[in-house]
């Protein structure tokens, strides 16, 4: 099944966003607020766990990493193409069950990235590619869960960094 929508993503960094989506015809239509990795209220909780499986994807989806939680190992490097001037910098926070791979790759002049990797006690769980835009904003992103299998792709229409986002937006309507 094939399903296209729109969207709309509000962020109150560092660690809050609402997510409002809508299928054609409002089928499939719902909310949901994210305080840092975990959801604050969802309606209805049952689509938006459908759309959106993995927490960590979705900001890895808008071009953001999330802090690592006080128990994971960080592990990070810098690496420098010195022919092509290309730079990545890779993160690893690796937990108990959970390891969280990230890599940003900035290109002299090129598009820029955000991928992440996110296995569960060893396996492939999603994967994400964010593709930036020239002020390092998310110009567009996909998400693959091959488990599912399932993507979810999402397309930057329109940036508002001077918005004033109303305290209402945060409760649940119902």
């Amino acid at each position: 099944m094939k399903f296209a929508g729109r969207g709309t993503v509000r962020i109150a960094p560092p660690d809050s966003l609402r997510f409002d989506y809508a299928g054609p015809f409002n089928w499939g239509s719902g909310a949901a607020v994210v305080i840092g990795d975990s959801v604050l209220w969802a309606d209805p909780e049952k689509n938006f766990r459908s759309l959106v499986p993995a927490i960590p994807m979705l900001w890895a989806s808008l071009a953001m990493v999330r802090p690592p939680t006080d128990d994971a190992n960080v592990l990070g490097t810098q690496i420098v193409d010195s022919l092509t001037h290309q730079r990545r910098v890779v993160w690893r926070f690796a937990q108990a069950e959970d390891t969280l791979d990230y890599v940003v790759t900035d290109s002299a002049g090129r598009e820029s990235m955000l991928e992440a990797e996110w296995r569960r006690r060893g396996k492939l769980v999603a994967r994400s590619r964010a593709k930036l835009d020239a002020l390092q904003r998310p110009a567009s992103a996909r998400v693959d869960f091959p488990e599912g299998p399932a993507r979810f792709e999402l397309t930057v229409g329109m940036v508002d960094t001077a918005a004033v986002i109303s305290p209402a937006v945060w409760r649940n309507p119902h």
